[in-house]
């Protein structure tokens, strides 16, 4: 039963960690980025790389929905509302 507390509690880690990711690359250009160029993208460009923001913000805010979800009351099998 504890595997089924640290789901809500990972996906809420990793979407604090994404949205910051995501205001990391909304605000600083691709040239003083602190993460590895993975994608084959200019690493010198002065450019702000908004859509992998926009990616990395939405990611983050499934990561919450997923809390949220698995989180909710449990429903025990045959019981009547």
């Amino acid at each position: 039963m504890k595997s089924n507390r640290a789901i809500p509690i990972l996906a809420v880690l990793a979407g604090i960690a994404l949205i910051a990711v995501a205001v990391v690359y909304w605000t600083e250009p691709a040239k003083s980025l602190p993460f590895p160029d993975l994608l084959g993208h200019q690493a010198g460009s002065n450019t702000v790389h908004v859509k992998h923001g926009v990616a990395s913000f939405l990611l983050g805010l499934a990561c919450f929905a997923l809390a949220w979800f698995k989180s909710g009351p449990r429903r025990v099998p045959g019981a009547s509302r």
